[in-house]
């Protein structure tokens, strides 16, 4: 079952994803989805789904807004994220 993401590593997350100026942010916790996966953490916290809109993303390809969220992210993806899944829409679309 889909959880909100409330942990450590999901408040890190929120707080630098704040430098996209985000006028929505939804990040879910998939991680008991990839029971016995790769990157699976029994205590959670390793697959996430984010869901942000920011003006940010105007004008970007899907491509360029990952980067922009990856960037945002820095080395938690890869080192603490094994996985996420990124809807980044621009307001209004």
């Amino acid at each position: 079952m889909d959880a909100p993401a409330t942990g450590p590593v999901a408040r890190e997350m929120i707080d630098r994803l704040q430098a996209l100026d985000p006028t929505r942010l939804e990040l879910v916790d998939d991680s008991e989805k990839h029971r016995g996966h790769g990157g699976y953490n029994p205590s959670g916290e390793s697959h996430f789904t984010l869901t942000i809109e920011s003006a940010h993303f105007a004008g970007k390809s899907r491509v360029e807004r990952q980067r922009l969220v990856h960037r945002a992210l820095g080395e938690m993806v890869g080192e603490r994220v094994h996985a996420l899944s990124i809807k980044a829409r621009a307001p209004g679309e």
